[in-house]
């Protein structure tokens, strides 16, 4: 019986050993002969030339065209950059570092050393890369719709497209004169126009002076060809084919695609407007309310409010600088009522 236990006591503390042995790490052994490589996977597809966008716009190929036309422009000429591009109410239109200043929103200032417009005024970061979603926004620091801030604040412009950003400087500085009721005004402004850049509001068709007896019928508001069917960016920059016009020189490129699309002959809606512009001309300068050159003259005594009325009109129209082209229903109403109230 001694001998079984002594037996079974050998035979538990041999199997301990073993399983001491089978649980713990065991020393490693030197390496194995290197199996043969595997065969290669099939390749993947090319990826996309993260850089192809960029290059379509960011070379030399593409930039120096517009480089050369740009500086065929007037806002590379920057002829009012010194009187006005420093001053604190004109900077923002007149120089590089006032319209960066107004567009991204800080308090008007004067300018200490006023530069031309240049790329970086209307240029800056894309809001996207994502063109194919978001589309191309070439950058322009503003394609928002526009509110006339400086006469109309509740009026917003949007042409729905790159246009907008021409809005925020091509709108008027002031109104057309109210009557008080008396049928008399008091034309005492040497700058009594809507100053130089209305452009906008000839295009939607507003802030001419309404003379209500007027025989010819004002268009109604947003109605014209040009504001419908047209921008400013589409007329002004379309492809140039002689160097001279569309692109960034701002000319009207006549032969821009979306002429074609509503004029297969040379357009007549503005025949007369000139005839009649000269007339209205003759008129105010015997009257005394302009000079030779156009300018208008300061009065020192009450004028009848038509004829207050028949001046802004011919100011509006001349410094739309577009003889009557982008707006000419508008034009000629503003023109002929003109006349008919101060001959």
């Amino acid at each position: 019986m001694k001998n079984l236990r002594l037996i079974g006591l050998l035979v538990m503390l041999a199997s301990s050993s073993l399983f001491v042995n089978c649980t713990s790490d065991p020393i490693a052994g030197p390496d194995g002969t290197a199996g043969i490589d595997g065969i290669d996977g099939i390749a993947g597809l090319d990826g996309l030339d993260s850089t192809a966008d960029c290059r379509a716009c960011h070379s030399a190929e593409h930039r120096d065209p517009i480089k050369e036309s740009f500086e065929l422009s007037v806002h590379a000429a920057g002829a009012t950059v010194g009187y006005a591009g420093s001053r604190e109410s004109c900077s923002r239109c007149h120089s590089d570092e006032g319209y960066v200043n107004f567009i991204t929103g800080k308090t008007a200032v004067d300018i200490a050393n006023p530069t031309a417009i240049s790329c970086n005024t209307c240029h800056d970061t894309h809001r996207s890369f994502d063109f194919e979603t978001d589309g191309n926004d070439f950058a322009l620091r503003n394609i928002e719709p526009v509110a006339l801030d400086l006469t109309d604040a509740d009026y917003v412009i949007d042409y729905g497209d790159l246009s907008n950003n021409c809005i925020s400087c091509h709108q008027p500085r002031s109104k057309a004169p109210e009557d008080d009721g008396s049928g008399l005004y008091l034309q005492d402004d040497k700058r009594f126009y809507p100053h130089y850049g209305g452009q906008s509001t000839m295009l939607e068709g507003i802030q001419g002076a309404i003379i209500a007896e007027g025989s010819t019928p004002y268009p109604e508001v947003g109605s014209a060809g040009h504001r419908k069917g047209a921008s400013c960016v589409s007329c002004h920059m379309g492809t140039s084919t002689d160097g001279l016009s569309g692109s960034h020189t701002y000319e009207p490129s006549f032969s821009a695609p979306i002429c074609a699309t509503c004029h297969d002959t040379v357009p007549t809606e503005v025949a007369g407007l000139a005839a009649d512009m000269a007339a209205l001309h003759d008129k105010l300068l015997e009257l005394g309310l302009i000079s030779e050159d156009g300018s208008t003259l300061v009065q020192t005594t009450t004028i009848p409010f038509k004829s207050a009325q028949a001046l802004w009109n011919y100011k509006t129209v001349e410094e739309d600088h577009s003889n009557g082209v982008h707006n000419p229903k508008y034009a000629k109403a503003l023109v002929k009522n003109a006349l008919e109230a101060i001959q």
